[in-house]
């Protein structure tokens, strides 16, 4: 029996230690890869394009909250998260953002069938529209106070965790 795999896209998130604090929980929860898009910063790598002091500088900001996770999570880095998407999609992995839409389903009510590649969006503005069109399905995390979100490293952790716990 094939085990199911879990992947993160990770789309246009400006904080490095969000970054840091997702390749760590993506570690530490059996992630497969993590798809670093856009001007998600990511950990310095082989054959760098960036100014030198900048992915230094970058890198450092990622280290602080990885503690060690990026250098054994595997990631990758992709200029657009339609790119990733599409990637994913031809290896047959199922596309599943988080975001709270009119048509998104509630994560316990959601069925898992396949590998997934869950997507997470900017702090701010959530996932791109054209991402959530492009997406199999939409999830969403019920929320029980009167805040509106959680930040995206809570809730794509509390996401991977329970979408462990189905696989």
């Amino acid at each position: 029996m094939k085990k199911t795999k879990l992947y993160l896209i990770v789309e246009n998130i400006r904080s490095a230690h969000n970054v840091g604090s997702l390749l760590r929980s993506a570690e530490g929860l059996g992630v497969s890869e993590v798809a670093l898009c856009g001007y998600t910063p990511y950990p310095k790598k082989d054959n760098d394009e960036r100014l030198p002091y900048l992915a230094e500088k970058i890198n450092n900001r990622i280290r602080k909250t990885a503690l060690g996770a990026e250098f054994k999570q595997r990631w990758r880095y992709f200029k657009d998260s339609q790119q990733a998407i599409g990637y994913y999609r031809d290896k047959g992995i199922q596309i599943v953002s988080l975001e709270q839409t009119n048509n998104a389903k509630q994560i316990t009510k959601f069925k898992v069938s396949g590998d997934i590649a869950l997507v997470v969006g900017n702090e701010i503005e959530g996932v791109k529209h054209d991402t959530i069109m492009a997406s199999d399905s939409v999830i969403y995390i019920p929320m029980k106070g009167e805040k509106e979100s959680f930040n995206v490293t809570i809730a794509a952790s509390m996401a991977l965790f329970y979408l462990t716990l189905m696989v």
